[in-house]
């Protein structure tokens, strides 16, 4: 394996996070070198169990660091509104919030408690209410940013707005490509309205390039009998073919911390075809940069919802 490369993270004091999909992986690097960087951070998690852990191992490597775990399972809805407004009735404005929580490539088709296809659900949908409920907090912070995370697979992805939910068709890798190729369009219009409504708020993405977490098992094993690595974490532990999470992190660090990151940025690994390296501006592809698929993927995503963003 290469050896792993790194970035100056800038002092964090003082500032507020909050990191989805957090136990492990890039969630959890990224929040482990935002609470070293003095943030206080709290891990959104889906599994308590895991929150706890996962808050230990930050603060063993970390003593000291300010960092606790709180529930939120951005699959759904009703918890993703019940954070909310937790985070609400505390009043802390939100300095940085990191959309990171996904699943990927699932074999079949599922739906959320919601009854959005899962992948769109989880990934992008999700995370649109979030920010939508939290961005009074965002507002709050004066120069709030929000980094979501998207994927090179955006590039195969295309909206559907016929069968957003896949209901007619269901192929793993169109529905995974569409989920990452919304995050980047959310991720993209968010930034045109931030500055068209004078919130604020910065809004760019990150993708992590090939990096080995457990996204490459929990995904494509849902739903099946089968309990082992399968054939993609396989190829991941080729020599040269992925990276650690500590260093799949950085393109999300720095997207959230770097004062030479902007907003409508994206950013992932400079190296051959952005699957390892240091981060460095992300090719953008031509559906994604399409302004007027970006307006409407918000609008049904508004009405999916229930949750609007001001006008």
């Amino acid at each position: 394996m290469a050896t792993p490369k790194n970035i100056e993270i800038p002092d964090q004091a003082g500032r507020f996070a909050v990191v989805t999909g957090a136990n492990s992986g890039i969630g959890l690097e990224t929040s482990r070198r935002l609470a070293a960087a003095g943030a206080q951070v709290v891990l959104a998690v889906r599994n308590a169990d895991k929150g706890r852990r996962a808050v230990q191992d930050i603060v063993t490597s970390h003593p000291g660091a300010k960092v606790s775990a709180e529930p939120l399972d951005v699959s759904s809805l009703g918890s993703v509104a019940t954070f909310a407004a937790e985070r609400t009735k505390h009043g802390r404005p939100i300095d940085l919030l990191i959309n990171n929580a996904g699943i990927m490539a699932v074999p079949t088709r599922h739906t959320t408690a919601d009854g959005f296809e899962l992948q769109l659900g989880t990934n992008h949908l999700g995370h649109f209410a979030l920010t939508a409920r939290l961005l009074p907090l965002l507002r709050d912070a004066g120069s709030a940013r929000v980094v979501t995370v998207s994927s090179t697979a955006h590039r195969i992805g295309r909206i559907d707005f016929d069968d957003l939910q896949a209901e007619h068709k269901y192929r793993r890798w169109r529905a995974y490509g569409q989920s990452k190729l919304a995050n980047l369009l959310f991720a993209l219009e968010l930034q045109r309205v931030s500055v068209r409504g004078g919130w604020g708020v910065l809004s760019n993405a990150a993708h992590p390039g090939s990096t080995r977490t457990n996204l490459q098992s929990t995904g494509p094993n849902l739903g099946t009998a089968s309990h082992g690595t399968g054939l993609m974490s396989r190829v991941m532990e080729i020599p040269g073919v992925s990276q650690a999470s500590e260093q799949g992190a950085l393109p999300t660090l720095f997207a959230a911390t770097s004062p030479d990151a902007h907003g409508g940025a994206y950013y992932g690994p400079d190296g051959i075809s952005e699957l390892t390296g240091l981060p460095a501006p992300a090719h953008i592809s031509r559906r994604a940069r399409n302004v007027q698929t970006a307006e409407a993927l918000w609008r049904v995503s508004e009405a999916l919802t229930d949750v609007r963003f001001p006008a």
